[in-house]
C-alpha cells in the first residue's frame, strides 16, 4: 500500500470524524425554545392553554395535561415560555393534524403578584400564536393566581377583537376576591343573594370596572373549587366566597357558567390540580 494510499484515508478519517463532530454539536446545541416547523393549522382548530399558579413550574399542569393526552386528539405540542421581560420562547412541535392541540405557559417570573405582569405575558403569549398559525378562538383552563392572568388579559386587552376569542374556560381553585393567607380569613366574607361579595378587594373590583372590555356572550365557564370540610369552608388557601365571586363578576353576560364543588382532603388547594375527578370534569367540559 502506498503512501499516497495512507494519506486519503488518513483525510477521509479525519473528514469523518469532523462531520461526526460538528452534527453532534448541532444536536445538542441547537436552540430547543424555537418551533421545529411552522405548519398551517385548520381555521377551526381551537388550542387549549394551561396556566399555572404563584410558584408554579412545568410540574403544577403536567400531570392534567397528560390526563387530557388520553384523550383522542389531544396533543401537548407548545411550551410557552415567558421570561421576566415578557419574552416568550415556544419549545416543542406543532403537527398540523392535531385536532386538540394543548399549550403550556411557564413563568419564569413565577412569584410575580402583579396581575397586568402576568397578563401582558400572556398577551404575548397569544400575540406570538396569532402571528404563526392565525388562530381565531383559544380554550383556558388555569390554577389559582393563573385565574387572575386569564382575567387581567381580557380586562387589559379584551378589546382587542383582532385578537383570537376565549371560546371555553375552566377555573381552578380561583381566588379572584381574597386570598385566605393575605386579605380572606375563613368565613370572613360571604356571598349576597345576587352573588356580589360583601367585602371587595381591590383587584376583583378594578375587574367589576373593566369588564365590558370582554365579551363574554359566546364564552362557557366550568368554576372548580374546593372544601377541605373543616369548618373554613375553603381548599385551605382560597375561601369559597372567593372563588365563587366569579360568576358575579361575569354576570349575565356569560354564555354558560357551571361550578363543580370537590369535598374532602382531595379538594386541598394544590392538590385540585392533582385530582382524577378534576380531570374528568375538565376533559368532559372541553372535549366531550
Amino acid at each position: 500500500m502506498t503512501k499516497t494510499t495512507h494519506w486519503w484515508r488518513y483525510c477521509l478519517l479525519v473528514l469523518g470524524l469532523t462531520i461526526i463532530g460538528v452534527s453532534v454539536l448541532i444536536y445538542f446545541y441547537h436552540p430547543k425554545n424555537q418551533v421545529k416547523e411552522l405548519t398551517t393549522i385548520p381555521a377551526n382548530t381551537v388550542p387549549t392553554f394551561y396556566l399555572h399558579g404563584y410558584g408554579g413550574t412545568y410540574n403544577s399542569t403536567k400531570n392534567m395535561v397528560a390526563a387530557a393526552q388520553k384523550q383522542s386528539g389531544v396533543k401537548r405540542v407548545l411550551i410557552a415560555r415567558v421570561n421576566k421581560n415578557g419574552e416568550v420562547k415556544f419549545e416543542g412541535d406543532w403537527p398540523a393534524g392535531v385536532k386538540r392541540p394543548v399549550i403550556q405557559v411557564i413563568y419564569e417570573d413565577n412569584r410575580n403578584s402583579d396581575f397586568h405582569y402576568n397578563a401582558a405575558g400572556f398577551h404575548q403569549v397569544i400575540t406570538s400564536l396569532q402571528e404563526r398559525y392565525h388562530c381565531k378562538k383559544f380554550n383556558v383552563v388555569a390554577h389559582s393566581m393563573g385565574n387572575l392572568t386569564l382575567m387581567y388579559y381580557l380586562a387589559d386587552y379584551g378589546q382587542q377583537q383582532q385578537l383570537p376569542q376565549l371560546d371555553k374556560y375552566v377555573a381552578i381553585a380561583g381566588h379572584f376576591d381574597g386570598i385566605r393567607a393575605m386579605d380572606d380569613p375563613a368565613n370572613s366574607n360571604q356571598l349576597a343573594a345576587d352573588g356580589r361579595p360583601e367585602l371587595i378587594k381591590s383587584y376583583y373590583q378594578y375587574l367589576l370596572d373593566h369588564r365590558q372590555n370582554f365579551d363574554m356572550s359566546t364564552v362557557d365557564v366550568l368554576n372548580i373549587y374546593g372544601d377541605l370540610e373543616d369548618g373554613s369552608h375553603s381548599d385551605g388557601s382560597v375561601t369559597n366566597v372567593s372563588s365563587q365571586s366569579l360568576k358575579y363578576l361575569l354576570g349575565n353576560q356569560v354564555h354558560s357558567y357551571r361550578e363543580l364543588l370537590i369535598k374532602g382532603k382531595q379538594a386541598q388547594h394544590s392538590q385540585l390540580h392533582e385530582n382524577s375527578t378534576v380531570d374528568r370534569a375538565v376533559i368532559k367540559f372541553l372535549w366531550d
